[in-house]
């Protein structure tokens, strides 16, 4: 039996060892992430205050209305002494008055600042939002990426798992060659030591796919426990255009797009430091009950109800200039805040387009690597036959081992680094499926 056929052989076993496991997709492990990341669902609940503070109340806009009761007992020992001269006292004079009713006030016009208020709670829901996305392109990144290099591993340790079962031939293979006198005790020795190298190898890489499925599992904020298979293969978008992507990180980068609204609420904010140049007009009413009772005096009990209302009006005319000042700075943070945009444009363009050259190198590399697995899958297959036959050395076995097994795992980080490259490209443009 060739090598090829029971490397088939030995993949198919392994298939039918892990077929209990739960296969996570990229789409559920996205989906899990959503719905159950801490971080996201945090910024959730602050985007859902945001959205609950857009109302004309928090922005002064409204009345206030409230209720009062005011009831106030005395007991007192009194002495009067009369415009005739006639004195009066008493002991344990009772005295009570009650007030209650219901009052408003209300801000009529306060130079448009509860307009610009009104207004920035808007624009603090839409940076909520592009917050909101900003997190989950964060958090979805790191999902991919963690599980795309279980992919990776995955396919290391089945390239690790096929060198295992050469070894362990070669080992039988030295092992009858020596019993018949065809080679020596070095070969069996060496062959046995490989052999143990490839099972270290293997530990170490079980250990580092194990732990990835614990980060996984963290990030998906669930059991740490869960175990699970990945798919066996990562397939890389090589259609990614520049200049769409450049178009589309001006327009949907959540980051950029934060620091335009931070930009329209700098704004906002001068709006309301201008609005104290102008007066604010207020208006007051209310209905009231009143009743006080007195044991001692002219009138011993009184009541009253009825309305009340007013207008008032009040004007800063001096405050030490600090009204300029703060104007001032108003306008400074303002500029602060276009300069942002500026900066924060620019760098994700520049990371934007190193990140595609990158993209491109390791598309190209797919193709190299490939080959070269072909080529180091042909090599070894001949050398395999040629180590049966006794007419190569154990040391040129070996190296056509070594060169099958990191082609592969070039070949397989290739492609991880190339689906990296994708991920970044599209986070920084907004647009990571989701």
């Amino acid at each position: 039996m060739n090598y090829s056929k029971l490397t088939l052989i030995f993949i198919f076993l392994s298939v039918l060892s892990t077929s209990g496991q739960e296969v996570l997709t990229i789409q559920d492990a996205v989906k899990t992430a959503v719905e159950n990341n801490y971080q996201i669902i945090t910024a959730g609940n602050s985007l859902k205050i945001d959205s609950l503070s857009v109302s004309p109340g928090f922005a002064g806009m409204l009345p206030s209305v409230e209720a009062s009761i005011i009831d106030n007992n005395s007991v007192q020992n009194l002495s009067q002494t009369r415009s005739d001269g006639t004195l009066v006292e008493r002991d344990n004079a009772k005295n009570n008055s009650l007030n209650y009713g219901v009052a408003m006030d209300w801000t009529l016009f306060d130079g448009l600042r509860m307009f610009a208020n009104y207004e920035q709670l808007k624009e603090n829901q839409n940076l909520g939002e592009v917050e909101l996305k900003q997190v989950i392109l964060t958090k979805v990144g790191e999902v991919m990426i963690t599980y795309y290099d279980l992919v990776q591993q995955q396919q290391q340790l089945s390239a690790l798992d096929s060198t295992i079962y050469i070894s362990k031939q070669r080992v039988e293979l030295a092992q009858n060659r020596f019993k018949i006198g065809k080679a020596s005790k070095l070969e069996v020795l060496n062959a046995q030591v490989d052999l143990n190298t490839d099972q270290t190898l293997m530990q170490r890489q079980k250990e580092l796919y194990a732990n990835t499925k614990i980060q996984l599992n963290e990030q998906l904020a669930r059991d740490l426990k869960i175990d699970f298979k990945v798919v066996p293969e990562i397939f890389v978008d090589e259609s990614l255009s520049l200049p769409k992507l450049e178009t589309m990180v001006v327009t949907n980068n959540p980051q950029l797009n934060a620091e335009r609204i931070g930009k329209r609420i700098s704004q906002l904010e001068l709006k309301q430091i201008r609005a104290a140049r102008y007066p604010t007009l207020y208006a007051t009413t209310g209905y009231n009950f009143g009743r006080s009772e007195s044991s001692l005096g002219f009138t011993t009990s009184s009541n009253s109800q009825g309305f009340n209302y007013g207008f008032g009006a009040s004007l800063n005319l001096f405050n030490g200039f600090n009204q300029n000042r703060n104007e001032k700075i108003g306008k400074i943070e303002l500029q602060n805040a276009e300069v942002a945009i500026e900066e924060q444009e620019q760098q994700l363009l520049s990371m934007l387009v190193t990140t595609y050259q990158t993209y491109l190198t390791n598309i190209s590399l797919i193709e190299l690597e490939g080959n070269n697995e072909s080529i180091a899958k042909e090599n070894l297959d001949i050398t395999v036959d040629k180590f049966r036959i006794g007419i190569i050395p154990t040391i040129e076995f070996r190296t056509a081992q070594l060169n099958y097994i990191n082609a592969k795992v070039r070949f397989s980080n290739a492609k991880f680094q190339a689906k990296l490259s994708e991920i970044i490209l599209r986070q920084l443009s907004g647009n990571l499926e989701i």
